[in-house]
């Protein structure tokens, strides 16, 4: 094998190596690069907001070289999602590698400001939560039921901070006494979804109208299911009981329940517990 083969072979490992722990959440190495791009999003999702208040130069400043340093990230990131993945034609039509795209972009091109966007990067932490088991979410939720209530939770969420991020940006410029600040936009982001309308705030764009009517249908159509399920969640919750499987350790059964629904191990009752004792 000469140096040339070598060097590919080298090369492929690494790509692969990297593949892995970009993907990867259950080795310490793979969660933490989880939790460092989580933990990104996260801060660049709260520049954005601190940047819609009055805030001296020197911070704006602060906040503008930190937001750079975040982008910058995201487009390490990027890249090196698209060099390791296999179907690189695949990977950049996907919903993810698109989200991606459409944050670093902008800033690189110096087109328009567009960045509150990458809180659909946030998404990334559903597909953590989907993979992770019941018993290693980060040790604060150790059920499924915690997990599903924790998805919609974050769904509902993620869903109004975008809006509100759709619709600042659309009409601070034109209507900044009645979107003056991210809040602003918050309040009217609930109100308009949740179809109860006050009329106190309402958008003077094209743009923000055409955002007004999505955001009531999304209201109608999505938030009423996402709750429903999440009051469902809740209620089969509570018909549950702390009955820990011996079989896979699933911690939560219903009531009645003599089997695992998990494994399906025999479950010891409440009297066989006391009388063990």
């Amino acid at each position: 094998m000469n140096v040339e083969q070598q060097f590919l072979l080298q090369l492929r490992l690494l790509r692969k190596k990297l593949a892995f722990y970009l993907e990867d959440i259950e080795t310490p190495a793979g969660r933490a690069v989880d939790l460092f791009i989580t933990a990104i999003v996260l801060l660049s999702s709260v520049i954005f907001v601190i940047e819609t208040y009055p805030i001296p130069a020197e911070w704006r400043q602060t906040l503008e070289a930190i937001n750079t340093g975040t982008l910058t990230i995201f487009a390490i990131e990027y890249l090196l999602r698209f060099w390791c993945a296999e179907r690189k034609t695949q990977y950049f039509f996907s919903p993810y590698a698109l989200i991606d795209l459409i944050v670093i972009l902008p800033f690189f091109l110096r087109l328009v400001d567009v960045s509150f966007i990458r809180i659909f990067r946030w998404f990334r932490v559903l597909r953590l939560i989907r993979f992770l088991d019941r018993q290693t979410l980060f040790g604060y939720i150790n059920t499924q039921d915690g997990v599903i209530i924790t998805r919609i939770l974050f769904t509902l969420f993620a869903i109004i901070f975008v809006y509100s991020g759709l619709i600042y940006q659309l009409e601070h410029p034109v209507n900044s006494e009645a979107f003056s600040t991210f809040l602003d936009a918050v309040y009217f982001s609930v109100v308009t979804m949740t179809t109860v309308g006050f009329g106190d705030v309402t958008p003077i764009s094209a743009g923000g109208r055409l955002m007004t009517v999505l955001m009531i249908l999304t209201g109608i159509a999505l938030i009423p299911w996402q709750l429903g399920d999440l009051i469902k969640q809740f209620v089969k919750t509570a018909n549950q009981v702390n009955t820990q499987c011996p079989g896979c350790g699933l911690s939560f059964h219903d009531k009645d329940a003599g089997f695992c629904k998990i494994c399906g191990t025999q479950l010891e009752t409440a009297e066989e517990n006391k009388n063990l004792n």
